[in-house]
C-alpha cells in the first residue's frame, strides 16, 4: 500500500538531501513521504484511540471527534483504513509516538535522522532542564516557551506538558488550555509526525479540557506545526529540548554563513540544531538536547565547542552508561547536555542505566580543545590531571592524519591477490591485538591497483608509522587499539603499504626530532591510564 497523494496535510516541496541526511521539508516529491502499510494503521488507529480517551477524561459528544476537538483536519481517508490492533484505551501517548517511529522503513529512518526517543530519557532530560531553570517544586507551571525544532511525534514534550498541565489544575482551566500554545511548541519537517505529535500531546489535556463546562469549551490548540527547526528569527524561548537529527546536509551560502562560527569541514546536522537551538534562547534559557558524545571531543565539533563555551557553558551531563535494562535500543555513545545562557562555574556529570549515579563535578570546560569528562568517578582524578596537562601529539613532534582509503569509493580496483600495480592494504581489524597482522575476513581486499602517479603520492605509505584505530567502542576492551608498523613490517609487506579511512596514522613531524621516538609513544598509548583517558 503507497501513501495516498492527499494523505499528509499540507506537505511541502522536499529540500534536496545532503550526503548522509536532510533537514528539509518531506513532501510529496520526496520518496520518503511515502508511508507503508505499517505507518498508515498506526495513523488510523489514533481516531478510536481519542475517542476511547475522551471518554475516560468524562467526555462524550463531538468531543469523541478528534477532527472537532482539536481542530485538526485529518489526513484524507484515514477513517476508511484498517488500525493497527495493538494500538488500545490502555496505549500511552509516548507509545503511539514509538509506534510510528517504528513502523518506519529503516531507510527513511536513517535517511532522515528520524529516531524514537524512548520517554524514560525524555523523562530525565527534562528533569535535568526543569532543574536548571529552577523549578524546585515538584509541580511548576512553565514561565516561558519550551520549544522542540525536531519533535517528532512530540514524546520530548511530553513531561514539560505534564508538569505544567499538573500545576494548573486549580487555575481557570479555559484560560489554561487557550494558553498552552505559549509554553509548548514543537515543529519538524514531517507532517505526519507533526499530526501525531498535535494528537497525543493534545491527548493530556483531555481531562482538563472535561473539567470546563460543556458551553464554555473550546476545541484545543496544535501544539505542533511543520517546518524547518533550523529557521531564523523564531520567538525566544526559556528552553529548547531536543534529539536533533544526525548525518551530513548541504548547506546554502547563506546558511553556511550564518552557522560559520559552529562549522569545520562538512556540516552535522546535530551541530546546526545545537547552535540554532542557543540562538534562539531567551536571556535566562536553557538548552538540553541528548546527543552523541562525539561533540565531547571530535575535531569536527571543536568550533561548536568554543561556541558553546561563549555562549551557553556545559552545566550538567549524564552519559547513557549501558544498552541494557529501560534503555534497550539507544546507542551506548549517547549524552544528555545541558547547557545555560547563565555562565555555570561547574559542571555535573552523571551516569545512568536505569538509575542515576552521580560521577563527579568538575571545572565547567571551556574552548575548543577536547573536554575531558570522566564516565566514572574512578576516572575523575585522571581527567583533572590531564586537563592540566599543556603537551599533545603535535608539541611532542608528532603530525597524525586519517588512512586515505574509502574503499567503496574505489571497489572496481581491490582484489584479494598481488598483482602489476597493487598494494596491500592494512585495515583497522588488522591491528586488533595490538599487533599488526593480516586480519583474514579482509582478506577479500586485501590489495588495492594504483591508478597512476597521483594515486601512488596520495594513497601509499613508505615509512614507519604508529596506527591507530579511528573509531571504537566501549564494549571492546580497549579504546585505544594501536600498533607499529616498522621498517622491517614495510619490507614484510612488500616495502608499501595503504592505509584504509578508519586507521589513523601518526608520524614524526617532517623536519623535527620528536620528544618522543615511535617505541616511547607506543608504549605511552598501550598504557592503561590513556585507556582509560579516552573513555
Amino acid at each position: 500500500m503507497s501513501t495516498p497523494a492527499n494523505l499528509l496535510p499540507a506537505p511541502l516541496a522536499a529540500r534536496d538531501l545532503g550526503a548522509r541526511g536532510s533537514r528539509g521539508p518531506v513532501g510529496d516529491a520526496d520518496p520518503a513521504a511515502s508511508l507503508g502499510p505499517a505507518s498508515l494503521a498506526v495513523l488510523a488507529s489514533i481516531p478510536a484511540w481519542w475517542e476511547a480517551r475522551a471518554i475516560t477524561a468524562g467526555l462524550s459528544g463531538t468531543w469523541l471527534d478528534i477532527e472537532h476537538a482539536l481542530q485538526l483536519e485529518l489526513p484524507a481517508g484515514i477513517r476508511a483504513l484498517r488500525p493497527d490492533p495493538a494500538i488500545t484505551v490502555d496505549t500511552l501517548p509516548d507509545e503511539i509516538g514509538a509506534a510510528y517511529a517504528a513502523s518506519l522503513d529503516p531507510s527513511t529512518r536513517a535517511r532522515h535522522g528520524r529516531h524514537y526517543t524512548p520517554l524514560a530519557l525524555a523523562e530525565h532530560l527534562w528533569s535535568m532542564t526543569r532543574t536548571a531553570l529552577g523549578h524546585g517544586a515538584p509541580y511548576r507551571a512553565l514561565r516561558g516557551l519550551v520549544r522542540d525544532p525536531a519533535c517528532g511525534a512530540g514524546v520530548l514534550l511530553l513531561p514539560a506538558l505534564r508538569e505544567h498541565l499538573g500545576a494548573t489544575v486549580k487555575a481557570d482551566a479555559r484560560v489554561a488550555l487557550a494558553g498552552l500554545p505559549n509554553f509548548i511548541e514543537g515543529i519538524d519537517a514531517d507532517p505526519a509526525a507533526v499530526w501525531v505529535a498535535n494528537a497525543t500531546l493534545a491527548a493530556e489535556a483531555l481531562p482538563l479540557l472535561a473539567s470546563v463546562p460543556a458551553r464554555r469549551r473550546r476545541p484545543l490548540p496544535a501544539l505542533a506545526h511543520v517546518g524547518d527547526g533550523l529557521a531564523a528569527g523564531r520567538r525566544p524561548a526559556r528552553a529548547v529540548i531536543m534529539n536533533p537529527p544526525y548525518g551530513r546536509v548541504k548547506l546554502e551560502p547563506s546558511e553556511r554563513e550564518r552557522f560559520a562560527n559552529v562549522l569545520y569541514g562538512h556540516a552535522n546536522l546535530y551541530t546546526l540544531f545545537m547552535a540554532a537551538g542557543v540562538e534562539d534562547l531567551d536571556p535566562d534559557g536553557v538548552l538540553s538536547a541528548l546527543v552523541p558524545t562525539s561533540f565531547t571531543a571530535g575535531r569536527y565539533f571543536s568550533t561548536l565547542r568554543a561556541e558553546l563555551s561563549q555562549t551557553a557553558p556545559l552545566r550538567d551531563v549524564a552519559f547513557v552508561a549501558q544498552r541494557d535494562g529501560i534503555f534497550a535500543g539507544v546507542l551506548q555513545e549517547t549524552c544528555l547536555a545541558v547547557f545555560t545562557k547563565k555562565k555555570p562555574r561547574k559542571t555535573a556529570i552523571a551516569a545512568i542505566n536505569g538509575h542515576v549515579s552521580n560521577v563527579a563535578q568538575v571545572r565547567s570546560p571551556r574552548g575548543e580543545l577536547p573536554w575531558l569528562l570522566p564516565r566514572r568517578s574512578d576516572d575523575a582524578h585522571i581527567a583533572a590531571a590531564a586537563a592540566t596537562m599543556p603537551m599533545t601529539l603535535l608539541s611532542a613532534g608528532w603530525r597524525a592524519s586519517t588512512g586515505p582509503l574509502v574503499w567503496n569509493r574505489r571497489r572496481p580496483d581491490l582484489s584479494p591477490t598481488r598483482g602489476a600495480g597493487r598494494v596491500p592494504i592494512v585495515w583497522a581489524a588488522d591491528l586488533d591485538g595490538g599487533t599488526l597482522h593480516r586480519d583474514p575476513y579482509r582478506d577479500a581486499m586485501r590489495f588495492i591497483k594504483l591508478r597512476d602517479a597521483a594515486d601512488r603520492t596520495t594513497f601509499v605509505l613508505e615509512e614507519p608509522a604508529i596506527l591507530v584505530q579511528r573509531t571504537t567502542a566501549p564494549e571492546q576492551t580497549r579504546r585505544i587499539v594501536s600498533a607499529q608498523i616498522t621498517a622491517e613490517d614495510l619490507e614484510h609487506w612488500g616495502g608499501a603499504v595503504v592505509i584504509e579511512n578508519h586507521v589513523n596514522v601518526l608520524r614524526p613531524v617532517a623536519g623535527s626530532e620528536p620528544l618522543l621516538n615511535a617505541d616511547a609513544l607506543a608504549t605511552v598509548l598501550a598504557t592503561q591510564t590513556i585507556d582509560q583517558l579516552m573513555r
